[in-house]
This record gives C-alpha cells, sequence and structure tokens, in this order.
C-alpha cells in the first residue's frame, strides 16, 4: 500500500520551493523505500529549481542523503531491511560495455526506480538525480542504496552521496594525486574543499586554494591547503606558479562550472599536468577558446570528472571507515543542521557563500 510523507517540491522554474504531501507506491522489483536521516543542500538542486538541469517540473528535490532501509522489493539482494544506507545516483547495471570492460564508475546504463512518486493530485514528480531526498521518505533502485557503518553520523555519512564524493574523486581518482604532487583547487565550496582533502590524504606536497572569497580560502587552509591564492586580488595563474617553483601544478581542479575558470587550470598546470572539470556547468556555457598549439604543446590531460568517476560500493564504505578512524573530517563540511522546511533559505546562504553544507535532519 502506498504511503504519505512530507517532501519538498520545486513546482516552477525560479520559484521558491514548497513542502508538499508526497505519494510513495510500495517497492517493486529492484526498489526500496529509505527512511530518509539527513540530506545536505546541494548546489545540484537549486540548478533544478532554476531550470538548469531540465524542465521536467515538478521536481522533488534532495539528493545527498542517508537513511535506513524500510521496505524492499522482490528480487533485492544488494540490501536488506534495517541496512543504514547512503544514497547514489548512479546505480551501475553490470552489462553495459562499460561494465563488461571491467569499468563500472562509468557505466553507459545506470538506473533509477521504475515507479513513479506523485503529489497528492497524482501529478507525476521528477525527483532530483533520481533520488528526491528532502522527504521523511523516497523511493529508489536497489542498487542506489550502498551500506555503510551504522556508527556514522547520517549528517555527516550522506554527503558522501555527492558533493564530498565528487570532489574527493576528482582529487584522487580523476586527477590521480600521489605523494608528493603539486595541486591547485579553483573554487573551495564544499566540492573544491572536498578536493583539497583528498590531495591532503593522498600525500600532495603543495595544494594551492584559489577562491574570490577569503572567507571559503580559511576554510580551505583548514581542509589542508598549503597556500590561498584569492583571484580578485591577484593574477591566479601567475600565483599557482609561484608556488610551484615557476612550473605550474602537477592538477589543476576545476570546482566551479566556469569556462573562464578552467582556462586558469589549462595555464597554470605544468607541462603534462592534468585539469580536471568537476564543477557542474550550465547548458549555455561553452568551452574557451584555447589555441591548438598550446592544447598540443602542454601536453597532459584534460578530464571531466562525472562523480569523481567514483564507484559507491567501493568508495563509500572506504570512505566512511576512513571518518570513523579520524582520517578524513566529514563532519567538517557540515555548516548547519535544517528543518526539512528550511530548504529554501538554505538555498539563499548557498548563495551568499554563507556555508559549506547545510544539512537536512528529519
Amino acid at each position: 500500500m502506498s504511503q504519505k510523507v512530507r517532501g519538498i517540491v520545486a513546482r516552477a522554474k525560479g520559484q521558491p520551493v514548497s513542502l508538499e504531501t508526497i505519494v510513495i507506491p510500495d517497492p517493486g522489483p529492484g526498489e526500496a523505500v529509505v527512511r530518509i536521516q539527513a540530506c545536505g543542500v546541494c548546489h545540484t538542486d537549486l540548478h533544478y529549481r532554476e531550470g538548469g538541469i531540465n524542465d521536467d517540473f515538478p521536481f522533488l528535490l534532495g539528493h545527498e542523503a542517508a537513511g535506513i532501509v524500510e521496505s524492499i522489493g522482490e528480487g533485492v539482494r544488494e540490501v536488506e531491511v534495517g541496512d543504514f544506507v547512503v544514497l547514489n545516483w548512479r546505480a551501475v547495471c553490470g552489462t553495459c560495455r562499460s561494465c563488461r570492460k571491467g569499468k563500472p564508475q562509468i557505466c553507459f546504463s545506470t538506473f533509477n526506480a521504475t515507479q513513479k512518486m506523485t503529489l497528492e493530485d497524482g501529478t507525476v514528480l521528477s525527483p532530483a538525480l533520481g533520488i528526491g531526498a528532502f522527504a521523511d521518505k523516497t523511493l529508489v533502485a536497489a542498487g542506489q542504496c550502498t551500506k555503510v557503518n551504522p556508527a556514522a553520523k547520517p549528517e555527516a555519512a550522506g554527503l558522501l552521496g555527492c558533493g564530498v564524493m565528487a570532489g574527493w574523486g576528482a582529487a584522487v581518482l580523476t586527477g590521480g594525486v600521489s605523494r608528493g604532487d603539486t595541486v591547485a583547487v579553483f573554487g573551495c565550496g564544499g566540492v573544491g574543499n572536498a578536493a583539497i582533502a583528498g590531495a591532503k590524504m593522498a600525500g600532495a606536497r603543495t595544494i594551492i586554494a584559489v577562491d574570490l572569497d577569503d572567507r571559503k580560502l580559511a576554510w580551505a587552509t583548514d581542509f589542508g591547503a598549503t597556500h590561498t591564492v584569492n583571484g580578485s586580488r591577484e593574477d591566479a595563474v601567475e600565483a599557482v606558479r609561484r608556488h610551484t617553483d615557476g612550473f605550474g601544478a602537477d592538477v589543476c581542479i576545476e570546482a566551479v562550472g566556469n569556462p573562464k575558470v578552467l582556462e586558469q587550470c589549462f595555464f597554470a598546470r605544468d607541462l603534462a599536468g592534468t585539469v580536471v572539470q568537476v564543477g557542474v556547468p550550465n547548458p549555455q556555457m561553452v568551452m574557451p577558446e584555447i589555441p591548438m598549439i598550446e592544447f598540443f604543446g602542454r601536453g597532459g590531460a584534460l578530464k571531466p570528472s562525472w562523480y569523481g568517476d567514483c564507484l559507491p560500493s567501493r568508495d563509500f564504505p572506504m570512505l566512511v571507515e576512513q571518518y570513523l578512524q579520524g582520517r578524513f573530517d566529514l563532519e567538517r563540511f557540515v555548516s548547519e543542521t535544517i528543518p526539512l522546511d528550511g530548504v529554501e533559505e538554505a538555498f539563499r546562504k548557498m548563495e551568499r557563500g554563507e556555508v559549506l553544507r547545510s544539512v537536512v535532519v528529519i
């Protein structure tokens, strides 16, 4: 039998979100209903509200979440009722050409729940990133549930569901940062600071944080940046070179989603260095115009990082254990905890750069 719960819905482009009654069906084959305990307010949710992802309104927002599996459908083997899980938005299929090559982290056929959640009047909802976790409960594909150690605090563990995993993975998995490397991270919000934390864990000797906001640069220092650069007061490219013996960084990470920042990363890296883009651009943005001789002559690699190239079943439990052992301070990302009806104000704080993460706790 279906059940009714509360959820945060974006009904129209650019309009304030509202707290609505959501109808959730019982889980069908391969599906699970998860009781949400905590969900981070991610910039991607704001992109949905602003119509920057698509126009499939109304959206059930929220996707960076942790909770308890309440019920499962037929054939589910990944999780059991009562499991503490972090939700992910890339449930791998196991059968596509990428999965068959042994690269499930870039699965080309990820999936979500088949059934739809609705408003009380039957209007079908589009769950953000196939999750919709600004709600008391949500319906997902069982493969979107990753079981982790229940000793972790939900408000910390849930952040692995998107932003923290994306940033950490951009540095460690996509960028391949290793001991002794020099790293520059452009954009020091939640994702950028996760990249800084990842670079530190990987053993980078120099980590340069670049932003326009001194408050964010202070946060970056807390996460492990060895140098900070305020791009509003000095040339960021020249500053990165100055802090890397004049050469540029081995790995430059773009965590803003802006063509001009991507161009800065391109020129701030060392010869044969790597540029990683993890910042999410809007659909109207185009690549910077870079002379082909520069592209050819500098060598190295330009890499987009989708979800930090993570494999949730492998990486979520590992990072939770790192957190529980005191090696990865997930709680430092939590600026505040808020009630379910506090999401709209959290968006405003995010836009003003006042928080790393507001986290809804239910």
